[in-house]
């Protein structure tokens, strides 16, 4: 079995994989890497099963040596096939490799951008996913702390996005930095006329979140010269907003732990 980690801002989503698919995930909250709490909490999650290897995306450098140094504990000598130029295993133990994805382990996309060390490897492993499930062009919309979109385009290349505040964020900081607005939970709202500051405010959330979403794949559309182009949703409110909106064409919530899956595949057959 693979030990899959997309460490993000909020949440750690940890996978198992096989060959085949990824088997069964949990998250747990990032700040727990830091307090030791993550660590019991993948040996819970992993139980009896032997690891052959492990793949890991972050963009919390903070925590990714602690995922590293969690990884020892998994594992038998000889264990797994990755490339052993590509493994990133400082303080792994033998045996259990460890693969980073970066832009320059990615296997699955080409990456048609200026600056390809500043692309969030989560976005990568999103982009790997979706092509290999949509083909390309293909365009992925990940609601998380941020929203972002990413494009794969014709080539089949990684070439950019855009990134919007995150849905939670946007309530959040409403919340924070007025006097009289609450804190809501985020949900789905039929009427389109507040009666209360709390339906007010969903309604601009919810509502006007999916017209943001709407507009900039309307755009992305125009730019790629495409009329029909494949939306793929994931993380945490994509369910809620894509409900609505017929422009998205399929909800994934494994889709980073899919890709990341993906990506060690590639890099064990090229090993061979």
């Amino acid at each position: 079995m693979i030990l899959l980690f997309d460490i993000g801002n909020t949440h750690t989503h940890i996978g198992l994989a096989n060959d085949r698919r990824v088997v069964k995930q949990i998250n747990v909250p990032t700040r727990e890497w830091f307090g030791g709490k993550a660590k019991s909490r993948v040996a819970g999650f992993v139980g009896a099963e032997e690891m052959t290897g492990a793949i890991l995306c972050s963009v919390v450098p903070r925590a990714t040596p602690l995922v590293r140094k969690c990884v020892t504990q998994f594992g038998a000598p000889g264990a797994g096939s990755a490339r052993k130029e590509n493994r990133q295993d400082a303080g792994a133990a033998p045996g259990v490799p460890i693969l980073e994805l970066t832009s320059k382990t990615v296997r699955g996309v080409g990456i048609d951008y200026p600056k390809p060390g500043s692309i969030g490897p989560d976005r990568l492993a999103n982009a790997v996913a979706a092509r290999n499930r949509f083909g390309a062009p293909v365009v992925i919309v990940d609601f998380g702390t941020a929203v972002t979109f990413d494009v794969v385009n014709r080539a089949g290349n990684y070439a950019g996005g855009i990134i919007a505040p995150g849905l939670a964020a946007m309530t959040d900081y409403l919340h924070e930095k007025t006097a009289l607005l609450p804190r809501i939970t985020i949900r789905e709202i039929k009427a389109s006329v507040g009666k209360s500051t709390e339906q007010a405010m969903l309604i601009g959330a919810v509502h006007g979140y999916r017209g943001l979403v709407r507009e900039l794949i309307a755009e992305l559309k125009r730019e790629l010269r495409v009329k029909e182009l494949p939306v793929v949703a994931t993380g945490g409110y994509a369910k809620l907003i894509a409900a609505k909106l017929p422009e998205i064409s399929a909800v994934a919530p494994d889709l980073t732990l899919e890709g990341l899956r993906l990506v060690w595949s590639a890099d064990s057959l090229s090993a061979r």
